[in-house]
């Protein structure tokens, strides 16, 4: 099921047990090379109306690899290896000119838009570049890490500690709530007062230590709306790389009807009919005033869609 998902088909061997042995490492990073440059949290694609992402290869491969700040091995098909290259603002523009295409953006904008694999590559680059950025320091102890297993395990480099620091995804509950107590049933959505009007997206929220992913359901549909479920089914996950989350994706039946929203969660939560969701605009093609939905390469968007279908 996840994999018709935006982000959740990865189309490498990850090599797992191989990129530990710094000696295969550095016969990969000698042969075949297709290096996915990182600026920011910006990648390199090709703007159309489907866009492309743009990976370096050959002479221009190298030398960005010798550039970069991080370099971290995605994985490998056949005899290539794919490589995400951590990369400074100012070496954007030449990395740009030696492309020879493609502009520095934010994968939000045209991951919806991509090739499911290049995108699902995209957003793994992404998630581990953000990851080298925010663990330079040992949290354990405040020394410098440096980057060990081809890029997939920082090492303390204090000799009295050695943590290894693995990298990081927060787990997110994301649910759709629903009523079958109302002829042709009717779903709970909610709206942040940052995103475009008219836009309403399912409930979402961050797993708690201590508990499980269905509690942590039930405590944030209660936080934000006042409103109390049953039935936690889960359906499916997608990575979410904007920055660091694993959504986890849920339907849950409502078990009370008022609405009581948190003003510091959520500008607005509403219960819809499923035939007034079917009139939804796209979200970007809403006039102001219009309910949208939330964008097709959400696991939202998904949920909701699911949830449609089911009337049948």
């Amino acid at each position: 099921m996840s994999r018709r998902l935006m982000y959740a088909y990865h189309p490498l061997e990850r090599a797992g047990i191989s990129r530990r042995d710094d000696a295969w490492l550095a016969k990969r990073l000698a042969g075949e090379l297709r290096v996915v440059p990182v600026v920011g949290q910006k990648s390199l694609i090709a703007m159309s109306d489907t866009p492309e992402a743009v990976m370096l290869t050959n002479d221009v491969a190298r030398a960005t690899l010798a550039l970069a700040s991080e370099i971290t091995v995605l994985g490998t098909a056949a005899e290539v290896t794919f490589v995400a290259a951590s990369l400074s603002h100012a070496a954007a523009p030449d990395i740009q000119a030696q492309a020879g295409r493609g502009e520095f953006v934010d994968l939000r904008q045209a991951g919806r838009f991509m090739d499911r694999e290049q995108a699902s590559l995209l957003a793994h680059a992404r998630g581990l570049t953000f990851w080298h950025a925010r663990h330079r320091h040992c949290g354990v102890c405040g020394h410098p890490t440096e980057s060990q297993g081809a890029g997939h395990v920082r090492r303390c480099t204090n000799a009295d500690c050695g943590t290894e620091h693995f990298p990081r995804t927060d787990p997110a509950v994301i649910m759709l709530v629903y009523r079958d107590d109302v002829p042709g049933g009717a779903c709970l959505l909610g709206r942040q007062a940052v995103w475009p009007k008219g836009m309403f997206s399912t409930l979402a929220g961050f797993v708690e230590p201590g508990e499980s992913l269905e509690q942590a359901v039930a405590r944030e549909v209660l936080e934000e709306s006042g409103v109390h479920v049953d039935a936690v089914t889960y359906l499916a996950s997608q990575p979410w790389p904007f920055p660091a989350s694993l959504m986890l994706g849920f339907h849950a039946r409502a078990t009370s009807t008022e609405i009581v929203v948190d003003p510091d969660e959520l500008d607005d939560a509403q219960w819809f009919a499923r035939a007034d969701v079917k009139t939804f605009a796209e979200w970007d093609d809403a006039a102001d005033d219009q309910p949208r939905l939330p964008r097709k390469d959400s696991i939202s968007r998904w949920l909701v869609e699911q949830w449609l279908a089911a009337e049948d």
